[in-house]
This record gives C-alpha cells, structure tokens and sequence, in this order.
C-alpha cells in the first residue's frame, strides 16, 4: 500500500518553557473545553467532531443535540423552527390526550429528553439556559467555551448562547446560517453554498425571487469558506484504520476499487437508469480491478441496492458490505487504491479526497443547482474524475489532498488570537 501523506491536524501555539497559563494572557484567555450542538444526523454531527478533533479538544468536548418529536403528525411540522414545533406538538398531544386517549398513542411520546426512544438519553438536550449557565459559572475558573455547531435546527440555539453570554464563548456555526452572520464568531461553510451569489447562479433564479433567496451578500471576513464538508479522516485516523483493518484488507488482491453509493436529493437526482450504467461501467472495469468494495447509505434506495446486488453480487472479485457493524467506511478510505462515488454525497466525496487518491465521480451530471458548482471546483483542483467505465484501475494518479478541516481549525485559531484568546489542547 502506499503511505498516505495528509497534513497533520494544527498543533496549539506552543508554550514556551511550561510557562503557567497565568503568565500567558491569563486563564481567562485560554480555551480547555468545547461544547458540540448537533441534531443526531452523522454527516452533520461529523463536521463539528471534525472541527473540534482538529484543534487538539477531541477528549474535552460535550455533545448536546437539538431534537425534534418525530412520527405522526410530527412529519407535517418539520418546517417549522423546532421551539415552536415542540410547543405546537406538545399542544396537540395535550388535546390529543384529552379528547382521543385511545388514539393518542399513534402519536407516541413526546421526547423531552435528548433522543426519545432512540436509545439516546445519555446526550444531554441542547438547551440555552444550561449552557449559558455553565458558560458564565465556569468562566473564573476553567476560562472561556468552545461552541461548534452544524445544522439548521442548531442555529437558534447558538446564536442565542452568543448573544446571552458573549463574553465567555466563542460561537462557530457551521453550513451558512442564511442571515444575519453577526450573531456567530465565526461562520465555515462551503464556497459552493455562495453559488447564488454567482453570474450562474442569477441566472436561474427569475429576478423577482432574488431577494428571498439566500445568501444576500458575499462572505464578510468572518466567514471561512471551504471546497467541500469538514469531517475526522486525517493522517492520524487513516493510520489507525490502516492498522485495525490489517488483517482483513491486507491480503486482498490490488488494486482496490472503493464503490460508496448514495441516493437521490433535491439537487442530485437520479433514478436506476443510473445505477445501472454504475453497474455497467464496473463490471467494465473488473478485469483491472483485483477486488472491487462496495457500499451504501442510509440513503440509498432499496431498489437501487437491489439492482447492484443482482448484478454484482455473484462475481467473486466483489464484496457487498451488509450494514452490519462493524463499518468498515475507515477501512476502506485507509486501504484503497481508487475510490468510485455517487455525485449526491459531499460528505462522502469530501472524505475521500482528503486521502490523495484517484476519486471518480458518478452522475455528477444529474446535479442541479449549487451541487454544479462543487463538481466543477473537483474537476478544476484535479480531484475528481467522471467514471466512465474504461479507465485501467492499475493505472493510478494523485493530487494534494483537500484539507478543509485543517485549514478551518487553522483559521479558528487566528479568530480566537484577535479576541486574545487561545486553544489549550
């Protein structure tokens, strides 16, 4: 296997001499913990992990999730902020409970608690007062609080913790948060997702719905701007999986194709027409490959997992990973020699890149919208490839990996030296 060169996360500015903190700025200015506020979606969750991990606070950190009743009814308020859908569906259980008892159970319970029935109790629900509490009684004492968060749901909360308590955290929101950019220290989030703000992008939208779509104004010098999503694959976590994956990946025949498929979305959608010129175009490239991986997503259709086993599943130079634990996603991304992925998935696409290796694309041509805009920036950079189903997967090719975490830990780290503050990882 060849070694995988990758950036090693950003150090903490070093300390000189074991010099008390005191003596550097006081303890007032030196961040030792973080608070992470997801929604319970992984590819979400993974960029604020990522962030955090990146800045050397991967054992210091707290996860809060901001979660919403779910089931039922639940499924017709979701586009609601998630404070006033709590505060209707708990109006509606309460009616429900007095005038249909018998019925009220289809809704079921409402999850006061992080993660309901999900087996997720033990994450503490992201509530404003507790955190902005815990913020200022601990600020004497342990200094000031990290709060990385991603997801729409997790605006309102950050920005409220900012406004309650801005002298004791230090806010970052990742994904563009749409308005007001000011109520956050720091906003990291896709070039792409600017794509409106583009000749392009214009085009698309008729001139009098220009002022409802977001974002109104380009990134002020408060905003990180990265190629794809941030996530945990660094130099350290490829090598561990390198190692933990030894045994079963070792002796497989090279080289060896990685096959992520995902499933459509608003601005990626295809239909089996497409996984069956995948399926096409692999078996095209079987006689270079030695063992071809593949896997799929939550995402993925069922009929479209189907059509890939049918017709790959039989061949002996092909494994299909089951969904049973344990995942061997990180396997995968540390031992392959090339990888083949769906265009609908930034998060996967993202991971893949940061290794180096030969990433070819499938169906980047179905996307739409500010997902044209990412596709191009890989094909530009060198990333990204079409896969067309003739290419020699013995034939390899490499490029500087994209390190979007590490430059956004990077440039966490120059916001926090202007506040005077600074990471003590």
């Amino acid at each position: 296997m060849k070694p995988i060169r990758l950036p090693e996360p950003p150090a903490s500015p070093r300390r000189m001499g074991g010099v008390p903190d005191i003596f550097e700025g006081g303890v007032h200015g030196v961040i030792r913990r973080a608070v992470i506020i997801g929604t319970g979606f992984p590819a979400s969750e993974n960029q604020s992990i990522g962030l955090v991990q990146a800045l050397g606070l991967s054992d210091k950190h707290t996860l809060y999730r901001v979660t919403r009743p779910r089931g039922g009814v639940n499924e017709w308020l979701h586009w609601l902020p998630v404070s006033l859908h709590k505060r209707l569906y708990y109006i509606i259980s309460q009616i429900c409970r007095l005038l249909l008892r018998s019925r009220a159970r289809k809704l079921g319970p409402f999850p006061w608690e992080n993660g309901g029935n999900a087996g997720l109790s033990s994450i503490l629900e992201a509530d404003v007062k507790s955190i902005v509490r815990m913020a200022r009684e601990t600020f004497e004492k342990d200094g000031p609080l990290l709060v990385v968060a991603s997801g729409r749901d997790t605006i309102s909360i950050t920005s409220s913790i900012k406004r309650l308590a801005s002298d004791n955290v230090f806010v970052v929101q990742i994904q563009h948060p749409r308005s007001r950019l000011d109520r956050f220290d720091l906003v990291i989030t896709p070039k792409h997702d600017y794509y409106p703000l583009t000749p392009q992008g214009k085009e698309q939208v008729p001139r009098f719905l220009h002022k409802w779509i977001t974002p109104h104004e380009p990134p002020d010098k408060h905003v990180v701007l990265t190629v794809g999503a941030l996530h945990q694959v660094d130099f350290s976590a490829l090598r561990a999986a390198a190692i933990a994956w030894h045994e079963e990946f070792a002796p497989l025949p090279k080289p060896l194709l990685v096959v992520n498929i995902g499933g459509p979305t608003r601005y990626c959608r295809y239909g089996s027409d497409l996984v069956k010129q995948l399926t096409a175009s692999l078996h095209n490239v079987l006689a270079s490959c030695g063992t071809i991986r593949i896997s799929f997503s939550r995402r993925t259709p069922a009929k479209h997992s189907y059509i890939v086993v049918k017709e790959l599943g039989v061949d002996p130079k092909v494994y299909i990973w089951n969904g049973e634990e344990p995942n061997p996603h990180m396997g995968h991304l540390a031992w392959a020699d090339a990888f083949v992925i769906t265009a609908d998935s930034v998060s996967m696409l993202s991971e893949a890149c940061s290794t180096g290796k030969p990433v070819y694309v499938v169906g980047a041509e179905r996307c739409t919208w500010k997902l044209t805009d990412f596709h191009k920036t890989l094909r530009e950079r060198g990333l990204t490839r079409p896969f067309t189903g003739l290419e020699d997967m013995s034939e390899s090719w490499s490029y500087p990996p994209l390190n979007d975490t590490a430059t956004a830990a990077s440039r966490v780290n120059e916001a926090l030296a202007e506040r005077g503050w600074k990471i003590k990882a």
